[in-house]
């Protein structure tokens, strides 16, 4: 099996540049379905699966090459190669935000801009950092995957959307959340809720778009300004007044158009409302 086609690679639309699209753990590349009909006009998409996610064959999936963020930055990499991408504009939410941010500096070239809706170097706290969660919040976390995968679900998939169980956003991710096989589920987790990436941001140079809801259960605001201060590059922050870790699903009204303006201003230019 090709990279492209385990990764459900997709590339839809027209014109001279290239905008990535890599989504975040429990979702898959619908994620996007409200952006990308704005920019097929303009762009060519590329939209892909991660490996583990629902939509690709788990016997792809190497506990050991995912048990860090390395191993998706060389997916990236490998399916721009494939596609034989010199450069293009990559949009990551949550954890392929980092993605991307570890992807740049292998080839910075490979990337105009980055922009990271969602994303978060470390969601553990410590004596200088605020990430949102203790130790002991990811252990109950890990336990609670492992004990009753279907239960967690129910329960985690309205509080990531910050939306009722009976709205379609939260049955949609719950959905794509069921589609993960539990031991994969849980083996992703671990290794994104334990990840600290945050020695690396200085080497990112490449310009960069924080996109940040003002209430997000996995990513607290405050985690943006410090993307801004942290970050090696040209780096823009825009908080938007919506709720939840997948605003592109349950706000596509304001987060839609946010997006959109970021990936179209030139490279370099403040591009805030």
């Amino acid at each position: 099996m090709s990279i492209l086609e385990a990764h459900n690679v997709r590339v839809v639309g027209s014109g001279d540049q290239f905008v990535v699209l890599g989504h975040g753990f429990g979702t898959d590349q619908s994620l996007w379905k409200h952006l990308v009909p704005h920019l097929v006009k303009n762009y060519q998409v590329v939209l892909f699966d991660l490996i583990g996610s629902g939509t690709t064959d788990p016997e792809n999936f190497h506990f050991q090459r995912y048990s860090t963020l390395h191993g998706y930055a060389d997916d990236l990499l490998a399916i721009l190669e494939e596609l034989e991408i010199e450069t293009c504009i990559y949009v990551g939410h949550s954890v392929s935000g980092m993605v991307g941010c570890l992807a740049s500096l292998e080839r910075p070239e490979a990337f105009s801009k980055l922009i990271l809706v969602a994303a978060s170097p470390r969601y553990l706290n410590d004596s200088c950092y605020f990430g949102g969660f203790e130790q002991e919040d990811l252990n109950q976390l890990f336990e609670a995957i492992q004990s009753n995968f279907k239960a967690w679900v129910t329960g985690f998939a309205p509080l990531a959307v910050g939306a009722d169980i009976e709205s379609p956003v939260v049955q949609e991710f719950a959905r794509t959340l069921f589609n993960i096989r539990p031991d994969i589920a849980l083996s992703v987790v671990k290794t994104i809720f334990q990840s600290d990436v945050r020695e690396v941001l200085p080497r990112v140079r490449v310009p960069c778009h924080v996109l940040q809801s003002t209430k997000d259960l996995a990513v607290p605001v405050v985690v943006a300004h410090y993307l801004e201060r942290s970050l090696g590059g040209e780096t823009y922050v825009e908080i938007f007044p919506t709720e939840g870790h997948l605003p592109q699903l349950s706000s596509p009204e304001i987060v839609i158009p946010i997006i959109v303006r970021h990936i179209s201003a030139p490279t370099g230019k403040y591009v805030g409302s």
